[in-house]
């Protein structure tokens, strides 16, 4: 009898906290519902309608329709930086994961001084990506340089110059989160799976990955979604360097990523800002239907396991 009313008192009292909280819920709310609304929800609808209009400015929008899409898929130059921009998320992709994984795994073995390592290798993602990119351009332009030029002002060192400056940032932000997967993984499957005869390798392949599948699932979103959306360090290394000059006078930047392009479309031409606005819906809808469509798929593999 006494257990119940103590837990009676208990709900009486939890519900006379929670009543005036609810009731003013909307006063705490409503500030950051207004920032989100001014700051985000306002400039995107307002940026879809632009996409149909032809302007110079957002007070001169003239609606044309859907003219603007027509001719950002026939922009032999945005076609190419999708291209290019795939195939380095890809490549980036796999290449973080897989080192930030070993990483991980490797610190969280025991070894002497895994702290100290834990903060050098996260240290480079607190560099702002501007600042990257020029600490970057100087290493390859005044090391590794070729001819008195910098290596990656050539569209296969370009290429690989902008892997390694993402790898770089990125693998230290994923291996914090590979590390605190891999200890989660329960001590006693790890024993059982040892006294069942398992060797690393079946461990590691059969227990481990299996059981850190949501650090995987973040890990993979982060990355593949900061490689579709890479711009600053794209426009300080080599700035899409270097040009393809068509035979029908197009000129394309042959390390030039989506965002770059965008951005260049937008501000290189004032008659072309149309343009570059309905570059920068389909530039969402890609990122935001990949993004889920992987998050989905890997989510789906949590469930399995």
């Amino acid at each position: 009898m006494k257990r119940r009313t103590q837990n009676h008192e208990a709900a009486l009292s939890g519900a006379l906290i929670r009543r005036p909280i609810q009731r003013s819920f909307a006063i705490f709310l409503l500030p950051t519902f207004a920032a989100f609304c001014i700051g985000f929800i306002y400039p995107f609808l307002q940026g879809v309608y632009l996409s149909f209009c032809k302007f110079t400015t957002t007070s001169n929008a003239n609606w044309i329709g859907l003219g603007n899409y027509i001719k950002a898929f026939s922009d032999k130059s945005f076609m190419h930086a999708f291209q290019y921009t795939a195939l380095f998320a890809i490549v980036s992709l796999i290449v973080i994961n897989v080192l930030a994984f070993a990483v991980a795994y490797a610190l969280t073995r025991g070894i002497k001084g895994s702290n100290s390592f834990r903060t050098v290798f996260f240290m480079p993602n607190l560099i702002g990506g501007i600042v990257l990119g020029y600490i970057w351009s100087m290493i390859f332009g005044g090391i590794l340089s070729r001819f008195g030029t910098s290596i990656v002002l050539s569209t296969a060192y370009g290429y690989w110059g902008l892997i390694i400056l993402m790898a770089w940032q990125q693998i230290g932000y994923m291996m914090i989160i590979y590390i605190a997967g891999l200890q989660s993984v329960p001590g006693d499957m790890i024993e059982a799976a040892k006294i069942d005869g398992a060797n690393g390798w079946h461990m590691l392949w059969h227990i481990t990955i299996p059981t850190i599948m949501p650090a995987i699932t973040i890990c993979t979103f982060l990355t593949l979604t900061n490689s579709f959306k890479l711009f600053d360090q794209n426009l300080v290394l080599n700035g899409g360097q270097p040009f393809i000059f068509m035979a029908d006078g197009t000129v394309i930047r042959s390390t030039e990523m989506l965002a770059l392009n965008i951005y260049n479309t937008f501000y290189l031409n004032a008659n072309s800002r149309g343009i570059g606005q309905a570059k920068a819906v389909l530039f969402f809808v890609l990122v935001a239907s990949i993004a889920l469509i992987q998050f989905s798929a890997t989510r789906r593999k949590e469930i399995q396991q």
